[in-house]
């Protein structure tokens, strides 16, 4: 039966399993949800495999051109490799005619192979690898279980990957340490060949609500966030633009073309995206795994209904119907939409305002000009990259005539848009 709505599930088929510790993963602790399990008990077992397969493309409303099986954990490579040609086979199986069907593999890359990264390539898996920077910034959260930094596994697992042909992308988990680095962090994941980079705010909190410092020290501050998104901006667009992929800046000119969003973060709603463990069990969200977000099981249900259950439709709604009053106003309204809903830790007027307001609305405040252009290019059916074409510098925001122009060009404003700022 298909479901009213279009949804993502998120599959975690070995559970809270990894083969390392990550000093911020929040996912790790689940292995007490759990019941501190054996290794082998938090292998979804084939009937579960099966169902949850069959469920998902059946639950797809008519006429979805393709789904997207996301492979995540704990540590997703400490399962066999016979478990993924066995889900690879079911799923050909139950794919409707005509469907195209797409996984996505999410990795900390310690453990890929040269034969594990050949048999991707074969199955056309996309791979993310989490890595947060150079040497010396990926070991300062991302260390094994004897307490050693990961940083050179990884870039073998990342060289297996390149030398059998494997798409990646990567994922760097944003937090007080690598945050005052942006333009080090792109630089190094451009020197490995990431073109598609994903960046997600580590904010950890101590309590279930803060006026201000009840964040663990390794948390991301909301400066510091805004400052390296801005920074990440301003290395993309001085040469990038077309070359390098970075999920917020293709969600940003969407949202300023006119579009919903394309990720959960800074949809209006949420509740469409949902994580299945490894026994069946359905969750709201995979920030939401606790006992009271937990929504059904595909063995005693069908996918279709429990992701139009009640309880998940007003999970979905609150993160819109919770805005506090300061983000009602806010003119960054229909670019945030208050973010997501775990990171609304600060009490203020009318509920909880996310803990990264500030760094959120020092990104769209800077980027607003060139993404505005960017559609302008568009619009004319030229690439994004022509956006200076179209560039204007806001009224009390002209930098001095030897200062950069804050087009991104590199060159003075002088020469750049403070001669004509229709140029």
């Amino acid at each position: 039966m298909s479901a009213q709505h279009p949804f993502h599930l998120m599959a975690k088929p070995i559970g809270p399993l990894c083969n390392i510790r990550c000093e911020y993963c929040f996912y790790l602790s689940k292995e007490e949800l759990f019941g501190h399990k054996k290794r082998s008990e938090y292998t979804m077992r084939e009937e579960v495999m099966e169902t949850f397969i069959h469920q998902y493309i059946d639950a797809q409303p008519i006429g979805t051109p393709e789904i997207t099986f996301a492979w995540q954990g704990g540590e997703p490579m400490l399962l066999p490799q016979s478990f993924f040609e066995k889900a690879v086979e079911l799923e050909q199986k139950y794919a409707r005619p005509g469907m195209k069907v797409l996984n996505a593999f999410q990795t900390n890359g310690t453990l890929v192979s040269r034969s594990r990264a050949e048999w991707f390539a074969e199955n056309n898996f996309l791979l993310g690898v989490s890595i947060d920077g150079d040497e010396e910034l990926h070991n300062r959260f991302r260390r094994d279980r004897e307490g050693q930094g990961t940083f050179k596994d990884v870039m073998r697992g990342v060289e297996n990957l390149k030398a059998a042909g494997v798409e990646f992308n990567t994922l760097t988990a944003v937090q007080s340490d690598n945050g005052d680095y942006p333009e080090r962090v792109y630089d190094f994941l451009k020197s490995i060949g990431s073109e598609y980079l994903q960046f997600i705010p580590i904010v950890e909190s101590l309590t279930d609500s803060v006026s201000g410092g009840a964040v663990s020290k390794r948390s991301v501050s909301s400066g510091q966030w805004g400052a390296f998104m801005n920074g990440i901006f301003d290395r993309w667009v001085k040469a990038d633009i077309g070359k390098v992929f970075v999920q917020q800046f293709d969600t940003l000119l969407g949202l300023h073309a006119g579009y919903p969003s394309n990720i959960c973060v800074h949809a209006e709603t949420c509740g469409n995206a949902m994580a299945i463990e490894h026994d069946g069990s359905v969750y709201s969200c995979d920030h939401y795994v606790f006992p009271e977000y937990r929504i059904g099981n595909v063995m005693e249900e069908e996918l279709s209904d429990i992701v139009s259950n009640p309880i998940q439709l007003k999970f979905g709604k609150d993160k819109k119907d919770g805005l506090p009053d300061k983000c009602r106003s806010c003119p960054y309204l229909s670019l945030c939409n208050g973010a997501c809903p775990k990171d609304r830790l600060v009490e203020v007027e009318g509920g909880k305002l996310n803990w990264l307001c500030e760094g959120y609305a020092a990104f769209f405040e800077h980027t607003a000009p060139h993404f505005k252009a960017m559609v302008q290019a568009l619009n004319r059916r030229m690439p994004a990259s022509e956006f200076r074409r179209f560039f204007v510098v806001e009224e009390g925001k002209r930098p001095g005539r030897n200062e950069s122009c804050p087009c991104g060009s590199g060159r003075k404003f002088k020469v750049c848009h403070g001669r004509d700022p229709s140029v």
